[in-house]
C-alpha cells in the first residue's frame, strides 16, 4: 500500500465496487479500494441459497446492530454485508429499481438529474438482463440478471390466484408500468449460470488485475482526515497498525447508510452538538448527518401447503443431494434466490399506483427477526412477503462515543405515522385475500402464522413487529438535495467541505419502492460519472 493514491474509496459493497472499477479504468489514475470485511471468495457466498447460513450470528460476511424498532419496542438483530461485494455478498439477489415515480419526486424536491429519464438510462448502463434489450431494459453491461425459472405449479397457482384478485402477471416485474398498474411474475435476480453475481463479481472482478487499482480487505478506516475543510486522506488500521494514507483528488465514502453516517460524524461532519459532546472538533456542523432514516418493514403470513415448498429440499437427506446438484452442475435448489416470485400490487384497486411489494419465499422459518438464525420448519410451508413501498415514518443514526469500534444507536421508527400503520393493515390483509383465492384452494392447507385468531385491525397491529422485520433497505441517512440543510448536493459533495462525496443508499432523500441492491449501483455509476467529469473540467 502506497501512502498516496488519486483516489480512495471507503467500502467495496454495491456502490463502492463500481465507482473503483470505473475510477481504475484509466492507467494515469492511482484508487486505493478499502474494505473492513474479507475477500468474497467463499462457497456460501458463491451458492444462492447459501445465503442461510452467511448470514447467521457470527459471520465474517456482515456488520451485526442492534437496532430499535420504535416506540417501548425491544431491539432487534441488523446486519448489513461486510466483504467485498458489501450487502450484494450476502442479499437474497433480488433486483429491484423501484418506480419512475421516486426518482421524478427526487428531482421534483430538487435533485435535479435524478428523475427517472436519467436514472433509467445509468440502469440501462449496468445490466446483461437475461430478457434481452428494450426502452428501460439494458443488454451487455456488466452486471448479469436472470428471471426465476418458470413453470413451478405452486409458484403458477399463486400468479393464477394474483390473476384472480385482478393482478395482472408480467414477464417483468422492472416494467416500468407494471411498477405503476402493479403485476405479479417471476422474480430477477442477480444470479448467473447458477451462482450469485454480486457487485464484486461484476465489478472488482475484471479489475483487479489493474496496477493502478489496490485493494485492501479486512482493514477498518477509522476517520476522514482534513486540512481545513478539505479531506486530504483517511486513518486506517489493519494487521500491521494504524497509519495514513493521503487522497491527492477526492476521498469516496460508500460504506453503506449506517457506516457512512457514522464515520462522517466520527470525522467531524455531522450534529455539532452531537460531536462536541464526544470531544470531536466540529469539521461541519451538520444537523441531518444520521436523520432520515427510511427503510421498509415486511410482513409475514405463513402458510401450510399441501407440496413444492423447499422445506424438505434444503434439510435431511435431501439437503446433501441439493448440494451435490449444486456442486457438479451448478442446478437445481441451492442455485436459486430467495424468492421465487414477486410484483408490486395495489392494496386496494381503486388506487392509481401499486403501494405493495409482495414476494413468495417457498419455505418457512423460525422467527429469524428474533433469533437470527435460519432454522427450517419440518413440515412444507411457504411464506408471503409483503411490506408498504413507501413508508413516511423516520428514524436516526447516531454515534455513541469517539471510538470508531463502538456501535452507533439505531432507531428505524417502524411505523410511527398512522398512515404507515394502516398500511401495515393493509398488505396483511391482501396476503390473506390472495391465499383465499380458488386457484390456491387445492394447495394451502391453513394459515399458520399470525394464524387464524388474530383478525381485527388492532390484532394484526398488535402482531405486526412480530410478523417479519427490517428489509436491509435502510437508506437516506445522507441524504441528498438542493436545500441547505442536505448532506450532500445533486453530484454527492458533502456541502461545506471540498474534496469528499457520499455514494451509496445513504444519500436517497427517500425510499425507493423496492430492494435497494440495484439503485446502490446505480447510484455508484452516476458518482464515478460525476467524478470523472468534475476531474476533466
Amino acid at each position: 500500500m502506497l501512502d498516496q493514491y488519486d483516489y480512495i474509496i471507503i467500502g467495496a459493497g454495491s456502490a463502492g465496487s463500481v465507482i473503483a472499477n470505473k475510477l481504475s479504468a484509466d492507467p494515469a489514475r492511482s484508487v486505493l479500494l478499502i474494505e473492513s470485511g474479507p475477500d468474497d471468495k467463499d462457497f456460501l457466498v458463491a451458492m444462492p441459497r447459501g445465503v442461510g447460513k452467511i448470514n447467521n450470528i457470527g459471520s465474517k460476511f456482515n456488520w451485526t446492530y442492534s437496532a430499535l424498532t420504535g416506540g417501548n419496542r425491544p431491539a432487534e438483530r441488523w446486519f448489513k454485508g461486510k466483504g467485498l461485494g458489501g450487502s450484494s455478498s450476502v442479499n437474497g439477489m433480488v433486483y429491484m429499481r423501484g418506480s419512475p415515480r421516486d426518482y421524478d419526486r427526487w428531482e421534483q424536491a430538487g435533485c435535479t438529474g435524478w428523475g427517472w429519464k436519467d436514472v433509467v438510462a445509468t440502469y440501462k448502463q449496468l445490466e446483461d438482463h437475461e430478457l434481452g434489450a428494450s426502452e428501460f431494459r439494458g443488454k451487455g453491461g456488466p452486471l448479469k440478471i436472470t428471471v426465476h425459472p418458470k413453470g413451478d405449479p405452486l409458484c403458477e397457482a399463486i400468479i393464477a390466484a394474483a390473476g384472480e384478485m385482478g393482478v395482472q402477471r408480467a414477464e417483468d416485474i422492472n416494467d416500468p408500468k407494471m411498477t405503476v398498474e402493479g403485476s405479479i411474475g417471476y422474480q430477477p435476480s442477480t444470479i448467473w449460470q447458477g451462482q450469485r453475481f454480486s457487485a464484486a463479481k461484476a465489478f472488482l472482478d475484471p479489475a483487479r488485475d489493474r496496477p493502478n487499482l489496490t485493494i485492501v480487505v479486512e482493514t477498518t478506516v477509522l476517520r476522514i482526515e482534513f486540512e481545513g475543510k478539505r479531506a486530504v486522506g483517511v486513518r486506517l488500521r489493519d494487521k500491521d497498525g494504524e497509519r495514513s494514507v493521503r487522497a491527492a483528488r477526492e476521498v469516496v465514502l460508500s460504506a453503506g447508510a449506517i457506516e457512512s453516517p457514522k464515520l462522517l460524524q466520527l470525522s467531524g461532519i455531522g450534529p455539532a452538538e452531537l460531536l462536541r459532546g464526544h470531544g470531536i472538533e466540529v469539521v461541519r456542523d451538520a444537523p441531518e448527518v444520521g436523520r432520515n432514516l427510511r427503510e421498509h418493514r415486511h410482513f409475514d403470513v405463513k402458510f401450510r401447503v399441501k407440496s413444492h415448498s423447499q422445506n424438505q429440499n434444503l434439510q435431511g437427506w435431501r439437503m446433501v443431494r441439493s448440494v451435490l446438484q449444486y456442486v457438479l452442475a451448478k442446478k437445481g435448489p441451492m442455485t436459486y434466490g430467495v424468492h421465487e416470485i414477486g410484483g408490486f400490487v395495489k392494496t386496494d384497486p381503486a388506487l392509481p399506483h401499486a403501494d405493495m411489494q409482495f414476494n413468495l419465499i417457498s419455505v418457512t422459518t423460525t422467527n429469524f427477526a428474533k433469533t437470527g438464525v435460519v432454522a427450517l420448519e419440518k413440515e412444507p410451508g411457504v411464506t408471503f412477503l409483503g411490506y408498504y413501498t413507501r413508508p413516511k415514518s423516520q428514524g436516526e443514526i447516531r454515534i455513541q462515543s469517539a471510538n470508531p469500534d463502538d456501535a452507533p444507536y439505531i432507531n428505524a421508527n417502524h411505523l410511527e405515522t398512522e398512515g404507515d400503520r394502516q398500511k401495515a393493515v393493509a398488505v396483511v390483509r391482501w396476503m390473506r385475500q390472495l391465499a383465499s383465492q380458488p386457484a390456491l384452494r387445492n394447495w394451502i392447507v391453513g394459515e399458520t402464522e399470525p394464524g387464524p385468531s388474530v383478525t381485527s385491525d388492532e390484532e394484526v397491529l398488535n402482531h405486526a413487529m412480530e410478523l417479519g422485520g427490517t428489509c436491509f433497505h435502510i437508506c437516506g441517512t445522507a441524504r441528498m438535495g438542493a436545500d441547505e440543510a442536505a448532506v450532500v448536493d445533486t453530484r454527492l459533495k458533502v456541502k461545506g467541505v471540498e474534496g469528499l462525496r457520499v455514494a451509496d443508499t445513504s444519500v436517497m432523500p427517500t425510499i425507493v419502492s423496492g430492494n435497494t441492491n440495484g439503485p446502490a449501483m446505480m447510484v455508484g455509476l452516476r458518482a464515478a460519472s460525476f467524478i470523472l467529469e468534475d476531474a476533466q473540467a
